[in-house]
């Protein structure tokens, strides 16, 4: 019988282990949220600022090894009303062909956070 309570006994221990744990790990997730989001703002904000001076953004739009680019951060980076130079003056774009540069234009006006102002012309809805 007193294996039965020790055994027990370490179960229960170890669901008090498990919850702590698991407390542990949604505010750590809750942390990390937050501080992401408080990172996008200041991006965003790092995005205004150099559009402002006209330098262009220190923005890096590649995301790692893959060299895929996060357009995202490349729409930050444009001023209000922008044009396909524009697009491809932002630094790490180049490169890119005509053709993902206006596949990019095409994927943010169908996400409705651009709209076509006139033949060549975008607006950042």
């Amino acid at each position: 019988m007193a294996s039965k309570k020790t055994s027990g006994g370490s179960a229960s221990a170890f669901q008090q282990v498990q919850r702590q744990a698991r407390t542990l790990l949604l505010n750590l997730r809750k942390d990390i949220r937050i501080k992401e989001s408080v990172l996008s703002k200041l991006k965003a904000e790092e995005a205004r600022l150099g559009s402002l001076i006209g330098g262009g953004s220190a923005i890096s739009v590649s995301s790692g090894p893959t060299g895929r680019v996060n357009w995202r951060a490349v729409l930050s980076a444009l001023p209000r009303q922008f044009k396909a130079a524009d697009v491809r003056n932002v630094r790490g774009l180049k490169g890119k062909r005509p053709s993902e540069i206006f596949a990019a234009i095409t994927r943010w006006i169908d996400a409705g956070v651009a709209k076509r102002k006139a033949r060549g012309v975008y607006e950042k809805v």
